[in-house]
């Protein structure tokens, strides 16, 4: 059962209500001050995972070829170009900040790296830990983001439940095939982009997250042979 998911989707949902139920009662100066506080918690559970890497060099191989076929194919645009089209399924907002807010939180909830790895996480090992932890985070998110763009930021749920989903039962169809090495690998790979995530998030510096997505991927392939080729 998709426990971390349920968790996910239902807090952002409860964070899009009470966010549309405070409205403008929440400073510009406490949204700021929280984001900031929101990337530092997205970087602790990046460094959690990323202690857990078998194999760094193909780790790093990974991240790098990853990150630059994702350039190379222009994911990130990719990515907001459908998150355009969905968000053109919510009643129109009153202004093109709060439409930008609306595609925001749908690239966040439903593309983010972060999502991505804590649901294939949990469908191949039936870890939740990631996710659930990132659902109290998307529960703050979703509720500064309504505050602004109203009740289209807890529709926001129903794509992402769609789409994490479809992930978790992809990766459960794979989990059997995947050593517990490469399982370290990958989650050591999906760590260091939540790192990064938390980073960009805190305003540390403005990484290329979504094109860094491919080399969660990418790294089964490099993990599985650099030990069946080079470690024995």
């Amino acid at each position: 059962m998709p426990v971390g998911i349920i968790v996910d989707v239902i807090a952002v949902a409860l964070g899009g209500i009470t966010g549309s139920l405070i409205g403008g009662r929440m400073g510009s100066q406490v949204k700021e001050k929280m984001t900031t506080v929101l990337g530092v918690c997205a970087m602790a559970i990046g460094l959690v995972s990323v202690i857990l890497m078998v194999n760094l060099p193909a780790v790093i191989l990974a991240t790098i070829a990853g990150t630059a076929l994702g350039i190379a194919i222009r994911l990130g645009r990719l990515i907001e170009k459908g998150a355009l089209r969905i968000s053109g399924l919510f009643p129109a907002r009153e202004s093109k900040a709060e439409n930008g807010l609306v595609v925001l939180a749908i690239i966040l909830f439903c593309a983010s790296g972060t999502g991505i790895y804590g649901t294939i996480v949990e469908g191949m090992s039936g870890d939740s830990t990631v996710l659930v932890s990132k659902a109290i985070l998307d529960f703050v998110t979703a509720m500064i983001f309504a505050c602004s763009a109203g009740p289209a930021i807890a529709a926001v749920a129903i794509p992402q439940a769609v789409l994490m989903l479809l992930v978790f039962f992809l990766s459960r169809l794979a989990g059997p095939h995947i050593s517990d090495t490469m399982m370290r690998d990958f989650r050591s790979c999906g760590g260091l982009i939540t790192l990064v995530t938390g980073m960009k998030v805190a305003k540390v510096k403005d990484f290329p997250v979504a094109e860094m997505i491919p080399a969660m991927v990418l790294v089964f392939l490099t993990s599985y042979a650099w030990t069946a080729l080079l470690v024995h």
